[in-house]
């Protein structure tokens, strides 16, 4: 396995920890607020780094002092992402959010033809098309049709998929930028959303100690190590790949909601299931050139 190819693998434990992101959201009580939410386990990715740093033998501080391109991208990419999507599931129905939100991987595809040395092939093309379709048809299920009344929250979930993906590709442009930055990143998140609560909502805490350690691992998993993996994945594997892949997210979840029982498997669930596997599959099988096979033309 090659350094793309390790990055790449590692981006997409990302995926599978995005996969958990509703059933620890869920476990950890539907009650809380959603920027509340946000604050607390963003709170806890930037200890889950701190807790890294400190094995170290170091306090991150030099993780720090990164340039202000890198800062304003890290955190308008993780807090504008998170704010347009949370009030679009305010102010529109879930279903229809989710949809049009998860544009985010195909635009990546598309936007990361703006890369030095990356082309797009037929295989991710028609790779991402397959997964795009089986994802549509995996969250179409509980939608009744876009209304115009809810143009707003359809405009503010567009605008999530555009900040991610933009992120995304963006974070390629600045491989130098040591991944464990985005520690710093989570901390900054926090502190908005926490304004951001304090300005709209009323706090709820957790009842349970099951609540609260399905907290922890919301923050542990889907928001700390899923954005460090993620980070590293696409600034050193194949970004275009990992896109394609992502489509596999919302699968995941719905098959953890299943065997949670808090969901029931649909026919939908296994045809998207097919062609989420069959366009990941097909994006798979592009052959990209080496530095040693580029010399020799």
């Amino acid at each position: 396995m090659n350094t793309q190819q390790a990055a790449t693998f590692i981006g997409s434990i990302a995926i599978l920890l995005w996969g958990s992101l509703a059933l620890l959201t869920q476990l950890a009580g539907t009650h809380i607020p959603p920027f509340q939410l946000m604050a607390m386990s963003f709170a806890i990715a930037f200890l889950f780094m701190l807790g890294r740093w400190l094995l170290q033998g170091h306090l991150g501080i030099h993780h720090l002092r990164t340039n202000t391109k890198s800062w304003l991208l890290g955190v308008s990419g993780l807090f504008g992402f998170h704010f347009c999507y949370f009030l679009a599931m305010d102010k529109s129905p879930a279903a229809e959010v989710s949809l049009i939100a998860y544009l985010w991987p195909i635009f990546i595809v598309l936007l990361a033809l703006l890369l030095p040395g990356e082309r797009l092939y037929k295989q991710q093309l028609a790779g991402a098309g397959l997964a795009l379709l089986g994802c549509f048809l995996l969250l179409s299920g509980d939608s009744n049709g876009f209304d115009q009344r809810h143009l707003l929250g359809y405009s503010l979930a567009f605008a999530s998929a555009i900040i991610w993906a933009v992120y995304s590709v963006a974070g390629r442009l600045i491989p130098t930028v040591n991944s464990e930055t985005i520690g710093w990143y989570c901390g900054a998140t926090a502190a908005l959303a926490l304004c951001c609560h304090l300005y709209w909502e009323q706090t709820q805490w957790p009842h349970k100690p099951q609540q609260w350690l399905a907290l922890i691992g919301l923050g542990l998993g889907p928001v700390g190590a899923a954005f460090l993996c993620w980070d590293y994945g696409i600034k050193h594997g194949q970004i275009q790949l990992l896109a394609v892949l992502s489509y596999a997210a919302p699968l995941i979840s719905i098959v953890l909601l299943t065997l949670a029982g808090s969901s029931e498997m649909r026919l939908e669930v296994a045809l998207a299931c097919l062609l989420i596997v069959a366009g990941s599959l097909c994006a798979s099988r592009v052959k990209t050139p080496t530095a040693k096979s580029i010399n020799k033309q």
